[in-house]
């Protein structure tokens, strides 16, 4: 254990005490990402605070290096608490995630360790490799290699925080075709952020595009590439894979909460709600058992059941509500709105494809 995640009040474990203690905090601060300009800034000082952001980086970085089950189930319960602050954190770790695979020590040595303690915010640019834009025929961010690193020209349309990031992790096509990742500092001539836009959900996550005009990135901020299909080097390259499940299923454990506490006063409630509740619990210990290692799940499958179950159990907590649910401000108006957030956040071909066919009534051919 490292020195500073041994300080008390730190997470070091998802069954800690204090994770309990933070989601508190998180929950009672939820409803103010509502407001016009929100940015969780003081959510994320929270989580620096007990320590969240170590989870994901080397102990020899200064962090903890937590596995992928204990991050699940963490997730589970902070998404559950408030999705935007949870969500910017994915954006946040992706970053990390990618920079630790690097091959270049001395750049993770750089960034890394303000990373872990939040002294830096860094976030990804990598949408248009994955499912956003790829229609195009022309790539929306390109790169010209140079002697001395790489030019970029273009943008990358979907980024987390993008105004507030010291660093992105970019991605990049070359004319060849092939792509290349960079941890681009957003102080580098030619970065602009544009202005986010406000979403039906999650706009306080303030995810708008990052342009590049004729950018100069040094070669020593390259984390990946140049190869063909650079997002299928290393993990973590899968979209709708196990975290995006387990967040729809933190923010239906919201809605379900509300219902358990509902029924308690209106005995109608209690079959839908015990229903739903049974295939949440179903759904988490298929998760959770395949990150144990005892059971094999399809990513895809699992992604279109869980969004699948975060909209109808939202929307059943929107119900319960009736007409004060509707009302601007109630927690179930906003996990409604949030829950449509999982249609389109890396979300797989094949898997809207499912929840078309569900919301038509058809089964998929």
């Amino acid at each position: 254990m490292n020195e500073r995640s041994s300080r008390p009040g730190r997470i070091i474990s998802p069954d800690d005490e204090q994770l309990g203690e933070l989601c508190e905090k998180l929950t009672a601060l939820s409803p103010s990402l509502d407001k016009p300009g929100a940015w969780p800034q003081q959510q994320l000082q929270l989580c620096a605070q007990y320590g969240v952001f170590e989870w994901f980086v080397g102990r020899e970085y200064g962090g903890q290096d937590w596995d992928a089950s204990a991050i699940m189930r963490a997730y589970l319960k902070l998404s559950a608490a408030c999705l935007t602050t949870t969500f910017v954190i994915t954006q946040r770790t992706g970053a990390c995630q990618r920079i630790a695979l690097s091959e270049d020590t001395e750049l993770k040595r750089r960034l890394l360790p303000d990373l872990a303690c939040g002294r830096q915010f860094a976030t990804v640019g990598i949408s248009h490799l994955t499912t956003s834009r790829r229609h195009e025929a022309r790539p929306v961010l390109r790169a010209e290699e140079v002697p001395t690193g790489f030019m970029l020209d273009g943008f990358s349309p979907w980024v987390t925080g993008v105004t507030f990031a010291d660093v992105v992790v970019v991605g990049a096509t070359l004319q060849d075709h092939r792509q290349l990742l960079l941890a681009l500092p957003t102080t580098l001539p030619g970065v602009m952020s544009v202005e986010s836009a406000d979403l039906v959900g999650l706009t306080a996550s303030r995810t708008g595009p990052l342009r590049c005009e004729n950018v100069h990135v040094p070669g020593d901020f390259l984390l990946a590439g140049p190869v063909a299909e650079v997002m299928k080097t290393g993990a973590g390259a899968k979209t709708g894979g196990v975290q995006t499940s387990i967040l729809a299923l933190g923010l239906a454990a919201s809605a379900l909460d509300y219902l358990d506490a509902e029924a308690l006063k209106r005995p109608e409630l209690e079959p839908p709600t015990m229903a739903l509740r049974r295939e949440w619990q179903s759904l988490c210990d298929e998760l959770f058992a395949h990150l144990d290692g005892s059971h094999d799940c399809d990513y895809q499958i699992m992604r279109t059941r869980a969004n699948s179950h975060v909209l109808r159990a939202t929307q059943a907590g929107l119900a319960a509500a009736k007409g004060t649910g509707y009302v601007a401000g109630h927690s179930t108006g906003r996990w409604c709105r949030e829950a449509l957030f999982f249609l389109v956040w890396s979300c797989p071909q094949p898997v809207l494809a499912a929840n078309l066919c569900e919301l038509a009534g058809i089964s998929e051919s």
